[in-house]
């Protein structure tokens, strides 16, 4: 919304800029600016890594609809038939599977998504240990039209155990919608702003029409880069994949208690350390506590003793 804000306060701007080098150079000709495409559709290549695979007219299904579903007891669930042209729908998937080999499997799915002319987005893989499952998390990229077909395919029971699978669709039609006509009414802007260059009437106007071209020019490549990212987004869906490995069984050994003298024996020293580690524990504990008694009884027998000695009074001398 921030953008969309700027562009129309830039088309404002460029307006008034116009009515203002009109009424200066006294010319009062009307300039007739290119159009560009605004029907929804974005043009231009999507943005992809640096070879992405050729996906043929996945472009021409981007707009497919599904709705948010879930399924947490290792059944898949299949998507809801694809939407009307006229709707700019974004595509997201998340599953969990348990499979014996992630590393394998992983391939398996990546083979898949290249298939079906999609691309791998990310990947992260853990390495398992003695306690722990190895793990992959994929991030996969698919063409809108083959999304239906490429879930169900991920989530066969080959593959693995399904754990989750959440589906979402998010409807950014408007949004879509808004950011085409701002890109062309910003462009007939930059458009109108040229045509004003070879009437400018002095130095200074020729400055201010080409500074307010600079500032139009930054926001159209805001607006177009806005519109790339979401042709791609609603061209490819996204699917997200946790593959985990197989759960380990904690083994516990029990050992057996050995019996007779020498094992008896070992008990009792093992006994006899812990009495007298915890009767050293308890004196050291005891010990400021008992010279502080100490020192506070002979304070206080000494305090009797002159007490008596004062009561008695001296001894009378025969």
């Amino acid at each position: 919304m921030t953008s969309i804000t700027v562009a129309r306060g830039a088309a404002a701007c460029g307006v008034i800029l116009l009515a203002g080098c009109l009424l200066l150079s006294a010319c009062g000709g009307n300039s007739s600016p290119s159009s560009t495409s605004a029907g929804g559709a974005v043009h231009g290549p999507a943005a992809a890594p640096a070879n992405p695979p050729a996906y043929g007219a996945a472009s021409a299904g981007r707009n497919a609809a599904g709705s948010s579903a879930s399924a947490g007891n290792g059944l898949a669930t299949q998507p809801e038939n694809l939407a009307s042209a006229s709707e700019d729908i974004i595509y997201t998937a998340s599953m969990t599977l348990r499979t014996g080999s992630p590393m394998a499997t992983a391939r398996q799915a990546i083979g898949i998504a290249a298939a079906a002319g999609g691309y791998t987005a990310g990947e992260d893989a853990v390495s398992g240990s003695a306690d722990h499952a190895a793990s992959v998390s994929l991030t996969l990229k698919v063409p809108v039209a083959v999304y239906p077909a490429v879930l169900a395919e991920l989530s066969a029971p080959s593959l693995g155990r399904q754990i989750a699978l959440t589906q979402q669709a998010t409807d950014v039609t408007q949004q879509v919608a808004d950011i085409d006509s701002l890109v062309t009414s910003q462009q007939d802007a930059i458009d109108a702003l040229d045509g004003l260059l070879s009437r400018a009437g002095s130095i200074d106007q020729l400055l201010q029409v080409q500074q307010q071209i600079s500032a139009d020019e930054s926001a159209l490549e805001s607006l177009q880069a806005q519109q790339r990212a979401l042709d791609h987004e609603t061209t490819f869906a996204t699917i997200s994949m946790t593959l985990q490995g197989p759960l380990h069984a904690v083994h516990k050994r029990h050992h057996q208690a050995a019996r007779g003298f020498l094992a008896g024996l070992t008990a009792g020293w093992r006994a006899l350390g812990h009495a007298t580690t915890a009767a050293l524990e308890g004196l050291g504990a005891g010990l400021p506590f008992i010279l502080l008694a100490a020192i506070l009884a002979a304070a206080a027998l000494a305090a009797w003793r002159r007490l008596a000695r004062r009561r008695t009074g001296p001894t009378p001398v025969p």
